[in-house]
């Protein structure tokens, strides 16, 4: 049996903490905060973008089937679906639009060299995690 980190928490390793800190200050992310921190609640977000859950309740029974795993992933609070709604309602948006401008500009300084694969002429940018399938050459 192995006894080494979870993929999803190895993933995490490689978020920088500092500026996440950075971002959480800045905008108050913990105040009158006791058991649900922001980190929690980006965890929960992360791994239920990675594993395409739909909803809250979705995201609460995938979590809670796994709980003797979550502090092993970072998660250090309760999931349940009134708090992941709380939390997505008071806390303040900026601190993940911020979180994940410093994360493109990380991942442009990293990557600005290398070619893309395909030519394109003008600028991509991603909007959102939503699949739309598209042909190229159908849509230049």
């Amino acid at each position: 049996m192995y006894f080494g980190k979870i993929i999803f928490s190895q993933i995490i390793d490689h978020l920088p903490m500092h500026t996440f800190r950075r971002c959480v200050n800045r905008y108050r992310g913990h105040y009158k905060v006791k058991h649900f921190s922001c980190l929690d609640q980006y965890l929960c977000r992360a791994f239920a973008q990675l594993t395409y859950r739909e909803s809250l309740r979705d995201i609460q029974a995938c979590l809670r089937a796994q709980q003797s795993k979550l502090y092993h992933i970072g998660i250090r609070g309760k999931v349940s679906r009134n708090t992941l709604a709380n939390a997505n309602k008071v806390r303040d948006w900026r601190i993940y639009a911020d979180l994940a401008q410093s994360l493109i500009h990380m991942a442009r300084r990293l990557y600005s060299h290398e070619d893309f694969g395909v030519q394109l002429d003008e600028t991509v940018s991603a909007l959102d995690a939503t699949t739309i399938d598209l042909c190229l050459s159908v849509f230049p």
